[in-house]
């Protein structure tokens, strides 16, 4: 008799102590979520995805690498995966399913479009991966994302101008524009319509002409422009292609005296400012966006921060006198210093 209640009386206790167990459990969730949120926050190693539209891409692949240099800076680990989409919407979406089953900490893309970028996203948000967003401003459709940085071509087109109104007042202005339909041209063109409003009476655009993106037709309707006898004495070319095209019609015309201003700031158009074919250039350096992308995503996981839903690329103009304002896209360290210290 004795024995049985010695039995009972200790499976009391058990009894006891587990519902005291459960109770403390049940009382303190608040408190054991915030014990996991601050493990989380102290993990000694991150793993970070990134989804490359292509990286025959020039643009893609300086971003894709500023990217991973970016990973290098900073006080915390972190690791790497870069993934190339091939400009492929299927290999894009198995590269994201190898990155979910990863387990990655967090996810950069570079979409092709941004119908392909919110399906990426939603397959991150789907798997509970924090994902970011670079060279496309998305859209409220778009999914949940953290942020995203791209290149505001308006900006661009209105930069042009209004370096050409503040370095030649009075200036007649020959845009070289780009190809008609596509959109890219038509953002440029705003930023030009903005700029004049704003700065109509120290500028005017002359003449407006598509040479396509192509050397060889901006020379031909550059060489046109010259033989119809219309007056201008300056260039705005919409890239360091019809830049080229531009310089050498006007070389061959004995008007080669004619400043061409043009954008982008790629390694052939620093070249083109070094030798004197460019006279000054709308520099976006995709560096800095490869490395902002980055810096989104890590304030955001790793520091827990709040970030800017959309930062647009900066533009920073440069001219062939001064040289050490460019920022090349290899110049990964130069972009990091101009992101983390603005």
């Amino acid at each position: 008799m004795r024995k049985s209640k010695l039995l009972v009386a200790l499976g009391c206790m058990v009894l006891g102590i587990g519902l005291a167990a459960c109770a403390k459990d049940s009382g303190n969730v608040g408190d054991d979520k915030q014990q996991a949120t601050e493990k989380a926050e102290t993990k000694d190693e991150y793993t970070f995805g990134y989804i490359a539209y292509d990286m025959k891409d020039i643009w893609n692949e300086y971003s894709a690498k500023a990217f991973e240099y970016a990973a290098t800076k900073q006080d915390v680990k972190v690791k790497t995966v870069i993934l190339d989409s091939q400009n492929s919407l299927e290999e894009s979406v198995a590269a994201m399913e190898s990155l979910i089953q990863q387990g990655v900490d967090g996810i950069s893309i570079f979409p092709i479009s941004t119908e392909q970028g919110s399906t990426l996203v939603k397959m991150a948000n789907e798997a509970g991966i924090p994902v970011t967003v670079e060279n496309f401003e998305m859209n409220n459709d778009s999914g949940d994302y953290i942020a995203s940085i791209a290149c505001k071509y308006d900006d661009i087109g209105y930069a042009a101008i209004k370096y050409i109104a503040e370095t030649k007042p009075n200036a007649k202005v020959f845009f070289c524009a780009g190809q008609e339909g596509a959109g890219v041209y038509e953002k440029y063109q705003e930023g030009v319509d903005r700029a004049l409003k704003e700065f109509g009476d120290k500028v005017s655009v002359v003449s407006t002409l598509h040479g396509d993106w192509q050397t060889e037709k901006a020379y031909n309707i550059t060489t046109d422009l010259i033989s119809s006898g219309k007056e201008f004495d300056y260039i705005f070319a919409n890239n360091g292609l019809m830049a080229q095209g531009c310089y050498k019609a006007v070389k061959d015309a004995g008007l080669d005296n004619i400043p061409i201003v043009s954008t982008g700031g790629s390694p052939d158009d620093y070249k083109m400012l070094q030798d004197g074919i460019e006279s000054a250039n709308m520099t976006a350096p995709v560096s800095i966006q490869g490395i902002t992308t980055f810096q989104n995503l890590y304030d955001s996981v790793v520091l827990n921060k709040e970030v800017e839903k959309f930062k647009a690329l900066p533009i920073i103009p440069v001219s062939a006198d001064k040289l050490d304002d460019f920022i090349a896209w290899d110049d990964y360290d130069a972009a990091y210093n101009y992101v983390y210290t603005k």
